[in-house]
């Protein structure tokens, strides 16, 4: 295995591909979202151990809902490349409602940027609310409550492997315990993706075009569920220095309800991260910013993540 190993004039190396996040829009992040996963494989009987922990901040507002709480998650998981053309990619997610204390950064945060409130300051902080008539779903001090628990298997074929372009079909099935969180949606989701890399000395870009399916919401079951959302999405990554990398990451996530409201409307995440790379491993920081649409993902989330690498001697 190459990791960490760096040509003096290219930089070439085996990359980590996107960072490790995951969607953060209130019934995205508690259901199947595809994640960003570079078109380029491992090498060859790889495993990747990685962890996750992202603290996000929600708030929406509009005449018809109201949501207003903190959102937490832990997520474990690992990925084997079995051999040239197979990749097998396990992960558990936790979402959880806690205090994280992030309204009162938020309220600075979008001052410092002049980004509107959107009606933030008008509320006392550390509120723990849901509020949607329409769809019969009013949750009030659910501080320390699960969100919701998800299981998520991956497999990945690789199409396409050469020194600059990588293609790659992965398929996804997602089991979410529902009797077990109050935020959870159906209980089984399947998607299906296509993964697009370009690599070429200090520069790495993926892209994934995807589409799931599900079926009518266990817990929320007034709610007009699509039945299929399309996403697709991009990663940018740039090695600054042999240890140091930057990336940017955009996607779009077609909107949940098939009614006439916020969330029908696609949510939208811009994604600034930061890799600091060691010989086997490496640790990831992001910030998740919503935009376009305010009232239908998170204000702000900031995960800090942890992979490593070895060659599994099967």
């Amino acid at each position: 295995m190459s990791v960490g190993l760096y040509s003096a004039n290219t930089l070439a190396i085996e990359r980590y591909g996107p960072v490790q996040t995951y969607a953060q829009s209130p019934f995205h992040t508690n259901s199947l979202s595809p994640q960003l996963r570079s078109g380029f494989g491992l090498s060859a009987n790889t495993i990747e151990l990685y962890g996750t922990g992202t603290i996000a901040s929600i708030w929406a507002e509009t005449s018809d809902y109201q949501l207003d709480y903190y959102q937490n998650q832990i997520a474990l998981g690992g990925k084997w490349q079995i051999n040239e053309q197979w990749q097998l990619d396990l992960h558990y997610r936790w979402n959880y409602a806690g205090n994280n204390h992030l309204d009162t950064l938020t309220t600075h945060f979008h001052d410092w940027f002049g980004i509107d409130q959107n009606g933030r300051d008008m509320v006392d902080d550390h509120n723990f609310n849901i509020y949607i008539p329409e769809y019969g779903i009013e949750l009030s001090d659910f501080r320390g409550e699960t969100l919701s628990h998800g299981y998520t298997a991956y497999l990945q074929y690789q199409l396409v492997e050469q020194t600059h372009h990588g293609l790659s079909l992965g398929m996804a099935l997602y089991f979410n315990d529902a009797e077990h969180g109050i935020f959870s949606s159906t209980k089984f989701e399947q998607a299906l993706q296509l993964n697009y890399g370009y690599r070429h000395q200090k520069h790495q870009l993926d892209a994934i075009l995807s589409i799931t399916h599900r079926k009518t919401p266990s817990v929320f079951e007034q709610l007009p569920y699509r039945s299929t959302t399309w996403s697709t999405g991009a990663s940018y990554q740039y090695a600054i220095a042999e240890r140091h990398e930057a990336i940017v990451q955009f996607m779009v996530y077609e909107g949940t309800s098939n009614g006439d409201d916020e969330f029908s409307k696609p949510s939208t995440e811009f994604t600034l991260a930061y890799r600091y790379r060691m010989d086997q491993s490496a640790i990831e920081f992001s910030i998740i910013e919503n935009v376009f649409y305010a009232d239908n993902s998170t204000d702000i989330a900031f995960t800090l993540g942890y992979r490593y690498r070895f060659d599994g001697g099967f």
